[in-house]
C-alpha cells in the first residue's frame, strides 16, 4: 500500500512539473498560430489544385469518350468499305469468268 501511495505521489509530482514546464510563452503561441495559418493556406491551395486537376480529368474523360465514339464510327465505316470491296471482288471474278467463257450480259 505504501508503494502505491509513494508511487502516486511521485507520478503526481512529475505531472505537476511537466505542467509547469509546459506553459507556453506568447511568442511560442504566436509562432504556432503562424505555422497553423501557413498550413491552412497551403492546404487551401492544394485543395484548389486538386479541384483544377479533377476538372481537367473530367474534360479528358469527355474527350476520350468522344474519341471512342469516333473510333467506333470509323470502324463501322471501314467494315462497310471492306464488305463493299469484297462484293466488288466477287463481281469482278464473276465478270472475268464470263469473259473467259465468252459470255455476254
Amino acid at each position: 500500500m505504501r508503494k502505491v501511495f509513494y508511487g502516486s505521489i511521485l507520478v503526481g509530482a512529475l505531472g505537476s512539473l511537466s505542467l509547469l514546464g509546459g506553459c507556453a510563452s506568447v511568442e511560442s503561441v504566436e509562432a504556432a498560430q503562424k505555422t497553423a495559418d501557413t498550413a491552412l493556406t497551403t492546404a487551401t491551395a492544394a485543395q484548389a489544385s486538386a479541384n483544377d486537376a479533377h476538372q481537367v480529368a473530367g474534360q479528358a474523360v469527355t474527350a476520350a469518350a468522344a474519341a471512342q465514339s469516333a473510333a467506333a464510327s470509323a470502324q463501322a465505316s471501314a467494315d462497310k468499305a471492306n464488305a463493299a470491296v469484297a462484293t466488288h471482288d466477287q463481281q469482278m471474278a464473276e465478270l472475268q469468268a464470263k469473259h473467259r467463257r465468252g459470255e455476254r450480259d
